[in-house]
């Protein structure tokens, strides 16, 4: 019996048993749970969360018309404001509207860009700069852009120009913020490296503050042309007979709920496209960064 037991409890047998019980828990596959800390999920999660919160909405938004929670009028459904604005496409030549106000917002977003880029740039890097151009910068974010609108009607009257203008003033200050603090994230050694290796001021700036900080500055641009939409309809409101905020003011003087709510659904999807748009940039242009945002 001795032998029986000693035989059973060789360092051999010992030694495969406890490779079968390592192999078999190599085996098993993690269980994913709903939540984890920054982790990343499956895209078909992403597809199936994102379409889910869209069935919600709409889906609560039904059934508040359906339970007659508010007037129909000043609350139409889903369905009446979908029929609304296919209604304002086919028959009431609203893509003009949207093509104009996709227009008016490109085209100041990207006049603040050609601005705010290189001073914020130079803000960022340079402290003299900053010294001087901060509490300018800083005493012209506190001021709400809709306040210039009177003066903006009396310098440029009700045209395009006043419109720009307004969308240029609502976007270019945060924006230099924004590209000031991500230029100045830059790691102090590598602009050391480079000088110490005898880069000079030009060659540093452009070789390594630059490049190091175009990603974050694409992301800054991301966020400010949000922020650039959302003063679309007020630009368009004041005096405006094109876009789709004279649109939706137009529908407001004869109580069209469904149409100012089909505006404001346009609003929202050509923001989510533009939106999307830079992230495919900042995807393209900076593939090594994948992951990260």
């Amino acid at each position: 019996m001795t032998g029986t037991i000693g035989q059973s409890t060789t360092p051999d047998k010992i030694s495969g048993v406890a490779k079968r019980s390592m192999a078999d828990t190599s085996s098993k596959t993690p269980r994913r749970r709903f939540f984890e800390f920054k982790k990343d999920i499956p895209t078909s999660w992403s597809i199936t969360l994102g379409v889910a919160v869209w069935v919600s909405f709409f889906g609560v938004w039904e059934f508040a018309v359906w339970q007659q929670w508010a007037n129909d009028i000043l609350l139409p459904g889903p369905v009446k404001v979908l029929s609304a604005l296919y209604t304002m496409f086919a028959d009431n030549g609203f893509l003009n509207d949207v093509l104009i106000s996709v227009w008016r917002v490109l085209l100041s977003f990207a006049l603040a860009c050609a601005v705010a880029i290189p001073l914020g740039i130079l803000m960022g890097t340079f402290r003299t700069v900053e010294a001087f151009f901060s509490p300018f910068v800083s005493a012209w974010r506190y001021l709400p852009a809709p306040s210039f609108i009177p003066l903006l009607l009396m310098w440029f009257g009700a045209g395009d120009m006043q419109k720009l203008s307004l969308l240029f003033i609502g976007v270019i200050w945060f924006l230099i913020t924004l590209i000031t603090d991500y230029v100045k994230s830059v790691p102090a050694d590598l602009i050391r490296t480079s000088v110490t290796l005898g880069g000079n001021r030009l060659q540093v700036l452009r070789t390594v503050v630059v490049p190091a900080s175009l990603p974050n500055i694409t992301i800054a641009m991301r966020q400010m042309l949000a922020v650039s939409w959302t003063y679309l309809v007020i630009a368009e409101i004041t005096a405006a007979d094109a876009g789709i905020g004279a649109v939706m003011m137009r529908a407001k003087r004869f109580l069209h709920v469904d149409e100012i709510m089909a505006g404001i659904l346009v609003i929202g999807v050509l923001g989510l496209m533009f939106d999307f748009l830079l992230r495919q940039v900042y995807r393209f242009a900076f593939p090594y960064l994948e992951g990260r945002h």
